[in-house]
């Protein structure tokens, strides 16, 4: 592997484990930290939708990052846009640690924390999409899968850091907790942001998009690339935009919502409810690099149809086997949801979705689908997932149908788009929407 492939790993790697280690750690504390302090004078379930619903903001505003950051990326170059993600999430999170709660400053608390929420997600909504686009661009596209699925892996390394950072503080003495104790995991998140700084100041712009632009020159510099996207390629864009839906939903049952469903609606102690989300997450980072090189020798798109059609017939077995209270079944649910399916959907997805979009469009294509799915499903899946149980009186039901439902959607974006898409890289075209028309096969 070449040694520019390598660092782009790395770099990219890092950057995502900071992403995930941050909305992870924001997901563990809502219902148990933030709502509290954050939004306080209601009963429990009213602060911890409140706390959701700000973990939901994150993902509103992820789109327009996306979208900002990654027509710079497609423009002038892949490093500059990778070097103001990761500052704009270090700044927001190490400032989500250092706010006083609302017993201190007021209402201001609640508003500041929303607005660093939103610029944590501005500056995420371009994180992982440019870190699939550099990984993607070093080697050859026989090896996607493996090298994608690495840097997705990291991102179950993130959600394992932030859960053992916060069973650690979780086990101070309560008021040692919500004063101080529950800042620390927040403030480390600078050592990681440092080191991901200092690495991407050195990586080197990915081999097909400097091709890219010596072929375009300064016209490359003037195009739109999302309106291109939809112009172009509007099967393709659609489809990675609906290809999430299931991922996503699943993803964050299993890494946001799961902890504070069994500690706050099953009743399972804090401690024991951590363990199972940290064997869950090691199981991930474990099985998405190994998932990756599954779709490298049999095809991306199988692999990700067959995680999803799975999840629909393992949503119900998911939440009973949650709700039992046993912590043996909630480890084999969550290693099962979130190892195994998730695993799936993160080795392959990244690969599949790269390959959808040739390179001068390949940042903006990827960001689009990722984000524009991430405010519509993965910011408000635990919001909704804790509705639905308050709705359903603690049942499991109306929160396994909006999995299955999600499952679904994925399934049948993934059989419209066509076999042909996906497991082979899109060649750069020069279409007009005419052309595209006319020869709907060659997106």
């Amino acid at each position: 592997m070449p040694a520019g492939a390598k660092k782009a790993i790395i770099a990219s790697s890092v950057g995502t484990l900071i992403e995930w280690y941050d909305y992870a750690l924001y997901g563990a504390a809502a219902g148990l930290v933030i709502g509290p302090l954050f939004f306080p004078g209601g009963n429990s379930t009213t602060a911890t939708l409140a706390a959701f619903a700000t973990f939901a903001v994150g993902f509103v505003v992820r789109p327009l990052g996306g979208i900002f950051i990654a027509h710079l990326g497609d423009t002038i170059g892949r490093k500059p846009a990778m070097i103001l993600t990761i500052m704009l999430m270090g700044i927001a999170t190490v400032a989500v640690g250092l706010l006083p709660p609302a017993s201190a400053i007021g209402i201001w608390a609640p508003i500041l924390l929303v607005l660093f929420r939103a610029l944590q997600g501005f500056g995420a909504g371009a994180e992982l999409s440019g870190a699939l686009t550099v990984v993607s661009e070093f080697v050859s596209p026989r090896r996607r899968g493996l090298v994608t699925g690495l840097v997705n892996g990291t991102a179950g390394g993130g959600v394992l850091l932030s859960t053992i950072a916060f069973s650690i503080v979780i086990g101070l003495p309560k008021d040692d907790l919500m004063s101080w104790g529950w800042r620390i995991p927040f403030l480390l998140s600078a050592v990681l942001f440092f080191l991901a700084l200092y690495i991407r100041k050195s990586l080197d712009e990915t081999p097909e998009y400097r091709e890219v632009m010596e072929k375009n020159g300064i016209e490359g510099k003037k195009r739109v690339p999302f309106l291109e996207v939809f112009r172009l390629y509007p099967r393709n864009t659609i489809g990675a935009i609906l290809l999430w839906t299931g991922h996503n939903c699943n993803n964050y049952l299993a890494n946001a919502f799961a902890l504070s469903y069994l500690t706050g609606t099953v009743g399972m102690d804090r401690p024991s409810a951590l363990t199972a989300v940290i064997i869950a997450a090691l199981s991930t980072v474990i099985m998405t690099p190994l998932m990756g090189m599954l779709g490298d020798r049999i095809g991306y798109r199988k692999v990700y149809l067959g995680s999803m059609i799975f999840c629909v017939f393992w949503a119900v077995p998911f939440f009973l086997m949650l709700s039992s209270g046993n912590l043996a079944l909630a480890i084999i649910a969550l290693v099962i949801g979130y190892g195994g399916v998730t695993g799936a959907t993160n080795g392959v997805g990244g690969a599949l979705n790269a390959n959808m979009f040739p390179a001068k469009y390949r940042y903006t294509g990827i960001a689009v689908g990722k984000e524009i799915n991430a405010a519509l499903i993965a910011g408000p899946t635990p919001f909704i997932a804790t509705a639905l149980i308050a709705a359903n009186g603690g049942g499991i039901w109306l929160v396994s149908l909006f999995s299955i439902a999600c499952s679904l959607v994925t399934v049948i974006a993934v059989i419209a788009v066509g076999k042909s898409v996906g497991d082979a890289p899109v060649q750069e075209q020069e279409q007009d929407a005419a052309s595209v028309k006319a020869n709907p096969a060659r997106v």
